[in-house]
């Protein structure tokens, strides 16, 4: 086992040095050709594995078979996780470190910088004293989110092929791009998946599992103004800019993340752009409660209705487009995969933590496709920012706990 969990590292290290950033103001499928090329270099890498039926599909997503070795029928499992990046941090040129037997204390990660994660402010770093730890070098993203979901899976894949007298069902193995920008099982074919059940290994610190997910919407807001000559400009012009800054003003203040928690949902400006003549902002709604989630955007449909009233009419455009809803409903159905994840955390001295995802997993989607899919551990921390890290031990026991559960469907006759 220890080579497995070192071929484990070094894949990962190699695997988060590739930008594989989705685009969200992309129309294709995938939306980055650089998801496609590192795709079909991750199929060659499974099938040099043994993973014979590996392939990757026009659209990006990846499916494999690890067969059943059983002599009688269980669920077939389905190990999802995604392997695009998010575009907004930084994503080239990415250089992951490893500190061996963290002594506690703040990391220098990045001495010509002086760039340095803190325990004031990341006091979790305090549980990971004398474990490895993998940083950026603080200029970057890691890209844990979801790189370290794929190669634990790629280990509990190593591990069963190598090991044959270990029983296991039929198990899918499956990589979607675009998770990131929402558009992560678009074209994911779930009847040739063919899975009984998932789990997206997309969650953070060890123990975490999650079954309940925002309800989302993306809003897209374009706002036309008129431009003159600043000189003659009074009763004439109309700034897109200032009005855009209007209409987020309109929003609840105390409705941001930085101010939320918990189930409290938030309106998020992801960013803006613009001038007097033209500005565009891009928001994302989020509510675990779906009669709140409907209130947030009807809320901003009657601010965006106020300001074409008092500018005129079409002076804002509001696309607002839902994007995945809580899955909550769909895995009270089927709550033995919750059960078996608990039971095999515990089995490896793990004590669960269930909670709700502030975020959204392809598993959200999923479950509504009819593949129940709730999301367990990686293992990583401060996710989509330059301080995101992940201790090398927590991604041994999210292996462990993945072996566990396919153990634990084998023995349900």
């Amino acid at each position: 086992m220890k080579q497995i969990y070192q071929n484990m590292v070094d894949r990962f290290l190699r695997y988060v040095e590739v930008d594989t950033a989705s685009d969200p103001e992309s129309t294709t499928a995938p939306s980055t050709q650089k998801q496609l090329d590192f795709g079909q270099k991750v199929v060659k890498e499974m099938q040099q594995m043994g993973l014979v039926d590996a392939q990757i599909d026009q659209f990006g997503c990846i499916m494999a078979t690890i067969p059943s070795n059983l002599d009688y029928q269980v669920p077939t499992v389905g190990l999802i996780a995604h392997l695009d990046i998010i575009s907004s941090v930084p994503t080239a040129n990415i250089k992951p470190q490893v500190f061996k037997n963290y002594p506690g204390g703040d990391l220098l990660l990045n001495q010509q910088q002086n760039i340095v994660m803190s325990v004031d402010d990341y006091p979790v770093l305090s549980k990971y004293i004398g474990q490895d730890l993998i940083t950026t070098d603080g200029t970057t993203l890691l890209g844990a989110d979801d790189k370290a979901g794929m190669v634990e899976i790629l280990a509990v894949a190593e591990y069963l092929i190598s090991n044959p007298e270990v029983k296991h069902g039929e198990i899918r193995i499956g990589f979607t791009p675009d998770e990131e920008i929402g558009r992560g099982v678009e074209n994911f074919d779930v009847a040739r998946f063919g899975a009984d059940l998932a789990y997206t290994v997309d969650g953070g610190e060890v123990g975490s599992i999650n079954y309940e997910t925002f309800n989302a919407a993306t809003a897209k807001i374009a706002i036309n103004g008129t431009n003159i000559h600043p000189g003659s400009a009074k009763n004439k012009m109309k700034s897109a800019v200032l009005i855009a800054m209007e209409l987020n003003a309109m929003l609840p203040v105390n409705q941001r993340p930085a101010f939320t928690e918990g189930y409290e949902g938030f309106y998020h400006l992801n960013w803006v752009r613009g001038n007097v003549d033209r500005a565009e902002m891009n928001y994302i709604i989020r509510d675990h409660d779906r009669q709140k989630f409907t209130a947030k955007k009807q809320h901003l449909q009657r601010v965006v209705q106020f300001l074409n009233s008092a500018y005129g009419t079409g002076t804002v455009e509001l696309d607002l487009q839902d994007s995945y809803q809580n899955m909550r409903e769909k895995i009270e159905e089927h709550m033995h995969i919750v059960d078996t994840a608990c039971e095999a955390m515990k089995l490896n001295g793990i004590e669960p933590i269930i909670a709700p995802i502030r975020g959204g997993t392809d598993g959200a989607r999923l479950s509504y496709m009819g593949l129940p899919c709730p999301n367990i551990f990686t293992g990583g921390h401060n996710f989509h920012g330059q301080m995101e890290f992940i201790p090398i031990q927590s991604m041994e026991q999210a292996v462990k706990v993945l072996l566990s559960i396919v153990e634990l469907y084998a023995s349900k006759k």
